[in-house]
């Protein structure tokens, strides 16, 4: 037989304006029952059960996206490769005194508008260039979104990189913001950018030398580093 019991909580507070009921299941009928009702503290249950909550949130934490889950086998391969990030004065040391070239994988007009001294301009990603039905809905989809200049990863980077740096070459790779390799309680992973990107197809095909620049190159700027430009030719 189940005991129902009406209990009054003592507190004068109106969190629970009426009497709430408490089962128990194991009563002797031969027993009072104002002595088989289970106590309940509202205010302990509702800590619980936020308790409770937090802790499921935390163990069920969300897949990596697949995105997410490339960049983070990128980040390792450029961890285990020792490729190391420099700021942009440390850079520009490099540079004048140990022979370092700065590979800039900018698009070429953004090159063109400003560099550091000597730097040598291979982009990572190009415009759209070709007309198929399959390019034509790529400049499409962009236009959508308001982006006029749609880019694609240039498949010739490395035959480009290759025309120009040796494989022992000491090359520091730089792009706008740069990313970073460093966990953040946001970001554990860090940052990926064309920088890492491009350091990380040079590590993969032989080149033993890659260094990155952090802050990148809006960095370079801000600090009011050397710089130079080319005029657009008429």
């Amino acid at each position: 037989m189940v005991a129902l019991t009406s209990v009054t909580p003592h507190s004068s507070n109106k969190l629970y304006p009426t009497p709430f009921t408490c089962y128990s299941n194991s009563v002797n009928e031969n027993t009072s029952s104002s002595s088989n009702f289970i106590a309940i503290n509202p205010i302990k249950r509702r800590h619980s059960l936020s308790r409770l909550t937090i802790r499921s949130s935390a163990a069920t934490k969300p897949p990596k996206s697949p995105a997410e889950q490339d960049w983070k086998t990128k980040r390792e391969l450029l961890l285990e490769k020792r490729v190391r990030s420099v700021d942009v004065k440390e850079a520009l040391r490099l540079q004048q005194e140990n022979s370092f070239v700065i590979l800039d994988v900018r698009p070429i007009a953004e090159f063109k508008e400003g560099h550091p001294p000597g730097a040598i301009n291979v982009q990572i990603y190009r415009l759209i260039k070709e007309w198929t039905a399959w390019d034509i809905a790529r400049r499409a989809a962009f236009a959508f979104f308001g982006i006029f200049a749609g880019t694609e990863e240039n498949p010739e980077f490395l035959q480009d990189v290759a025309s120009k740096l040796d494989k022992n070459s000491k090359i520091i790779v730089a792009c706008s913001s740069g990313g970073t390799m460093k966990p953040t309680q946001n970001l554990p992973e860090g940052q990926q950018s064309r920088s890492l990107i491009a350091a990380y197809l040079l590590v993969l095909n032989g080149y033993n030398n890659v260094f990155h620049l952090e802050g990148g190159l809006y960095q370079w700027f801000k600090e009011d580093l050397p710089i130079e430009s080319e005029e657009e030719e008429e």
